[in-house]
């Protein structure tokens, strides 16, 4: 897919956040010009004002896991997205608090009370800590702890304590951007986490990313509306970032996801953002109904993968 030119031209005059991924995923600017823009993320928009907002003590929101959206672990999930430079300061400082507060004796993450962990927040913290290069052997423990709760369909559901023994989406695509960080961060037991996140996908291959592998319905209406921040919820956009991000083969059970954000796309070569999740924000990003660069940006890259492929 060639992007309409109008449109990245858009998305360049948006915040650094989008500025450095356009130049990266869709315009192949050199990685200097990709690096030089990236840095501008703690410096100025997004980035700086949620940079602004992290109190002495290291966390955000006044909680590690809640409030929701205001928290530690969901203004880290954010800045993640945002690219900032993983070497910043402030972030290390969050991903140690997340670590001493937040690991439990059975090898996962959990906040509160709790003493069993809970792999949704497993994934989220693991994808925050690798995503930031922190180094803590600590990690290996928790990579550990995911790998094992992986349920003989391939995915991962948080209430599989409880007696769930069918995965859950939303839990599986925490995982699998946790793992896949990982991955990248620390190049160790490379063939285990390629083999985890082959058959994590494979999970949601098999129900062709939103519809119910028994009967063939769409499984949840907003599966198919696309929100960001996704904060922990699943969309079938969300999905197909990972999938294009790991660079996934190809396969004919996408086709149909990838149809919808095909029809999604508007005339003038962009998307809207469709939905979002209530709760508390330190600031509005974009508008429900309003053209969103999130939306593009992703649709983009994504469409971009997939034809490559084809």
């Amino acid at each position: 897919m060639i992007p309409n030119s109008a449109a990245i031209r858009w998305l360049l005059a948006g915040d650094a956040a989008i500025r450095w991924q356009v130049l990266r995923d869709l315009v192949g600017a050199t990685k200097s010009a990709v690096e030089r823009e990236r840095r501008r993320v703690a410096r100025e928009g997004w980035g700086a004002r949620l940079l602004a907002q992290q109190d002495p003590q290291g966390t955000w929101g006044g909680g590690l896991y809640n409030p929701k959206w205001t928290s530690t672990t969901y203004t880290m999930l954010l800045l993640r997205d945002c690219g900032l430079p993983p070497s910043n300061a402030q972030t290390r400082k969050a991903c140690a608090l997340l670590l001493d507060n937040g690991l439990r004796l059975d090898g996962g993450v959990n906040f509160g009370r709790a003493q069993q962990s809970e792999t949704c927040i497993t994934g989220m913290v693991l994808s925050i800590v690798s995503y930031c290069q922190f180094e803590d052997g600590r990690l290996d423990t928790i990579v550990k702890h995911l790998l094992e709760q992986q349920m003989a369909d391939g995915g991962w559901n948080c209430r599989r304590p409880d007696g769930a023994t069918h995965a859950s989406v939303h839990t599986t695509i925490s995982a699998l951007e946790g793992l896949r960080l990982y991955e990248l961060y620390s190049r160790r037991n490379q063939h285990q986490l390629c083999e985890a996140q082959r058959r994590g996908r494979e999970f949601l291959l098999l129900h062709r990313l939103f519809r119910s592998h028994r009967t063939g319905r769409i499984i949840k209406p907003e599966f198919t509306r696309f929100a960001f921040p996704p904060r922990w919820h699943y969309d079938i956009l969300r999905a197909l970032d990972y999938f294009q991000a790991v660079d996934a083969p190809r396969d004919p059970r996408v086709s149909e996801a990838i149809d919808i954000v095909r029809s999604r796309q508007r005339e003038d070569g962009r998307w809207s953002l469709d939905h979002s999740y209530k709760g508390e924000t330190y600031f509005a990003l974009e508008r429900i109904g309003r053209l969103s660069r999130w939306n593009t940006l992703r649709a983009l890259r994504v469409l971009k993968w997939w034809d490559r492929q084809g």
